[in-house]
């Protein structure tokens, strides 16, 4: 009886052992994976701490260009019209210089003979 007792008592301690082992190596596991996941933390940290401030020029850089083109459009449209006005300026310029150029009254045409 005390062999069995024994023999049992070594094949539980063994089961033990095996549940040990397989415990120990999962630990080692998830203390890698949490070893990566630390260094992935910290690496986005260092990368990102400093997009708010940046976000934050970033926004106020747009915010001045956006000005600056609206004061741009503005001056682009007075300069087309003043273009335009000249191109007008300078088409009735050129039309009051051939009526200039014109004789005042017509020359007298002869009559041909139709045959």
């Amino acid at each position: 009886m005390v062999t069995v007792v024994v023999v049992l008592n070594t094949f539980i301690a063994l089961i033990n052992f095996y549940i040990a082992w397989r415990i120990w190596k999962l630990r080692r596991v998830i203390a890698g994976a949490a070893k990566a996941i630390l260094a992935a933390e910290r690496n986005t940290y260092n990368i990102l701490h400093g997009a708010p401030n940046a976000i934050s020029k970033g926004q106020t850089g747009v915010s001045a260009v956006r000005s600056q083109y609206q004061q741009l459009e503005l001056q682009i449209q007075r300069v087309q019209q003043i273009v335009a006005l000249l191109s007008l300026v300078g088409k009735v310029w050129q039309g009051r210089s051939k009526l200039a150029r014109q004789p005042k009254y017509p020359k007298k045409v002869s009559k041909l003979s139709v045959k």
